[in-house]
């Protein structure tokens, strides 16, 4: 069962004791809660990766809509310019 904060529960009484009673080393019960620990932390990154490539494939995918609306609009902007320019003739300064 996990703690508050996602940490598996491990009873107070084996902190610090292997299962074969060894109180300086760690037994399997907190070799395993490590190896869930990092299990999780392992799922974690992974999920955030996931994430980050998606979030990455969006915003490729913005900025060339946003590149091809800007040539788009610059297109039309130039052949607005370009029709205003022969709707009003040459200009003669004298």
């Amino acid at each position: 069962m996990s703690g508050p904060n996602g940490e598996p529960h491990v009873p107070a009484g084996n902190v610090g004791r292997s299962e074969e009673g060894d109180e300086n080393g760690f037994g399997e019960t907190e070799y395993a809660a490590i190896n869930s620990m990092l299990d999780q932390i392992n799922s974690c990154l992974d999920h955030l990766e996931e994430k980050n490539d998606h979030l990455h494939a969006r915003l490729k995918e913005l900025l060339e809509s946003n590149r091809q609306t800007r040539l788009e609009f610059q297109q039309q902007l130039s052949e607005e310019q370009n029709m205003q320019a022969d709707v009003q003739g040459p200009h003669m300064d004298i």
